[in-house]
């Protein structure tokens, strides 16, 4: 439920591995406006069709999650589907806390930086839309967020410590991303 959440645990983000079956409908307009073929090569990935690189298989997170859980030291964990880090890390906040959340914590995998690049998709739509490279965030005690880290990496994750809880400011959004700047994810 996230009850447990406090100001100063850390947001640890697992690597998605491309679009996890969200956002399909801005997707198609792109690629239609383009004028692009999905039988032909990925512009972002040359070494496969467009078609086969937009449905590369969704990563499942339960092997690793359940390894993290072990520690005693997750307070919550946030499947990031369609509404991005922006409305999914919400849904496990309780009301007094926000997540601030530094964009540049990880890589953006190419499929998102075409998408907001060639696409022309803002950068407040691909976070509201996309995952942008992140598929799972995983809120953890910060004294003991390297044991959950190990956890999720000896399950076969790639882990990112990508923003930290905070008090959130009366009136003020759950998720806070930085940076705010229009050319992220490119």
């Amino acid at each position: 439920t996230g009850a447990a959440v406090a100001p100063g645990d850390l947001v640890l983000g697992l690597a998605s591995s491309g679009l996890h079956s969200n956002g399909f409908s801005l997707l198609r307009r792109v690629v239609a406006d383009l004028g692009l073929d999905y039988s032909a090569p990925a512009p972002f990935a040359p070494e496969a069709t467009l078609g086969e690189a937009l449905l590369t298989p969704t990563r499942i997170y339960v092997k690793a999650c359940l390894a993290a859980l072990e520690t005693g030291a997750v307070r919550a964990l946030a499947h990031i589907t369609g509404g991005g880090l922006v409305e999914n890390l919400p849904r496990v906040l309780p009301e007094g806390a926000a997540a601030a959340i530094d964009g540049r914590a990880w890589p953006v995998p190419a499929v998102f930086s075409w998408l907001a690049r060639d696409g022309g998709v803002p950068a407040s739509e691909m976070i509201r839309t996309f995952n942008c490279g992140i598929g799972m965030a995983v809120v953890a005690e910060a004294a003991r967020a390297a044991e959950v880290e190990q956890a999720l990496a000896g399950a076969g994750e790639t882990v990112y410590r990508i923003g930290q809880i905070e008090a959130r400011a009366e009136g003020g959004p759950q998720v806070v991303f930085e940076p705010e700047d229009p050319s992220w994810p490119t």
